[in-house]
């Protein structure tokens, strides 16, 4: 039997769309779908709750918050093509978000007067943005996150008792464990994570009921407490309402402060990558202290080649994310006077971030750091050629001498151990203080 193709749905949209589509011919590239979501959300607990109110007819209100609820739940994905870069309160996409779901509800719902009733552009685009990426965040890159704290901290685990060199300023240093290095890792992670989730409560506080500008023309005074207690209840995500109703309407902090926040974990990410590709260079001209796993092939040209091909990629990702917070920030700093018309930027810029993380980080994991394996040899081999071992020999034969057996080991290319015996310190003073592993865990 042959599978029918799904014809496409027919348009839904209305005028005010159209002029959108005409007038922003910019990238090709939509609001992020779940805003699109959010608005769906939020005007299907507008509906019931201005039927509850007395305000709107309780037959027109529950097929506008049906036809609201598909949009939530993505049926309705293809009836939003208005550009990302748009109208900056986000204006354009209320408005096909109305005219959509008046569509579908049928005859005599109206996308201003029934759907966008209590409602404006003002406060209603922001809310959703907010909620999304409150909702994207604890729902996707919070888990990510934990997850691959837990890949660092199995190897932290795994590599406690592997001695190697440490090293400052690219250069050798006194000795470490592998797995100090991963506990380090692991943390960055952890306090990344910590800090995304401190600025979720302030993301929580949406300025919906401010209407245009902020003084709830138009609504009712129980509107938005009605809004935000459906939606909270139906998707265990707190809508709460703001501090102040005019801060929450003229300003997107709170988008500028997790945007930082996820800019702290791209720079995170970035150490982590590049030290993973650093001690995984070889495998025999470079550190080749780690095996990395071996993807796919790391050269058309060069045959057995293996490349850090997740490092990579995640070193990509933070640079991206890092960049989407410059412009975050810029948009941030453009709000006038009673609303912050770069929001559409905002969105994409946010939710990007967020969703360019969550894959980098569960990519990171799975596919990098649970198949690391530690080249014992190699890192045994740096740890006792490292010059800087003679730190531990300064409690006992002072600075100034042991910078000469630094420098004549340096000059001959022999083991400082070897130098050291030569210029008469005793064995039992080598022993105590040239114990690579007791050097790593220093006053542990």
């Amino acid at each position: 039997m042959t599978q029918q193709a799904t014809e496409p749905e027919q348009q839904l949209w209305g005028g005010e769309t159209t002029k959108a589509i005409d007038n922003f011919p910019v990238s090709g590239e939509p609001v992020p779908a779940p805003v699109i979501h959010w608005l769906g959300r939020i005007k299907a607990a507008a509906a019931r709750t201005n039927a509850e109110l007395d305000l709107l007819d309780s037959e027109i209100a529950e097929r506008v918050a049906e036809a609201a609820d598909e949009v939530a739940h993505g049926r309705h994905d293809e009836q939003f093509p208005v550009d990302v870069f748009q109208t900056g309160s986000g204006t354009s996409s209320n408005m096909n978000a109305n005219e959509v779901i008046a569509s579908l509800a049928g005859e005599g719902a109206h996308p201003n007067d029934h759907v966008n009733m209590g409602q404006s552009s003002n406060d209603v685009f922001p809310s959703a943005v907010h909620l999304a990426a409150l909702a994207e965040t604890s729902d996707r890159l919070v888990p990510a996150l934990k997850h691959l704290q837990s890949s660092l901290e199995a190897k932290a685990a795994e590599f406690a008792e592997v001695v190697k060199a440490g090293r400052t300023h690219l250069m050798d240093a006194v000795p470490v464990t592998l797995g100090q290095e991963f506990s380090g890792y692991a943390a960055q992670v952890r306090l990344g994570h910590d800090r995304v989730e401190a600025a979720l409560p302030r993301l929580a506080q949406i300025p919906l009921g401010g209407t245009a500008t902020g003084t709830g023309l138009n609504t009712h005074a129980d509107f938005a407490a009605g809004v935000r207690s459906k939606m909270t209840q139906a998707t265990g995500i707190p809508a709460d309402a703001p501090a102040d109703p005019f801060e929450a309407q003229a300003n997107r902090d709170a988008l500028v402060e997790l945007s930082g926040a996820l800019k702290v974990v791209a720079v995170s990410l970035t150490k982590i990558a590049g030290d993973l590709a650093l001690m995984g260079s070889g495998p025999r001209a470079g550190l080749a202290e780690l095996r990395l796993p071996e993807l796919q092939k790391g050269s058309s040209i060069m045959p057995g080649k293996v490349n850090p091909v997740i490092p990579e990629v995640v070193l990509q990702v933070a640079a991206q994310v890092i960049g989407n917070d410059t412009a975050v920030t810029i948009g941030g700093m453009q709000g006038q006077f009673e609303l912050n018309v770069r929001v559409p930027l905002m969105a994409r810029n946010v939710l990007g971030s967020i969703g360019l993380l969550t894959s980098a980080a569960t990519m990171l994991a799975d596919k990098c750091v649970d198949g690391l394996e530690a080249h014992t040899e190699q890192t045994t081999h740096h740890a006792e050629n490292t010059l800087a071992i003679a730190t531990a020999l300064n409690p006992y034969i002072g600075y100034d001498r042991a910078t000469e057996l630094v420098q004549e080991a340096a000059k001959s290319g022999r083991m400082l151990r070897e130098v050291a015996r030569e210029q008469g310190v005793d064995e039992q003073t080598l022993d105590e203080a040239l114990d690579l592993e007791a050097m790593a865990r220093g006053n542990r």
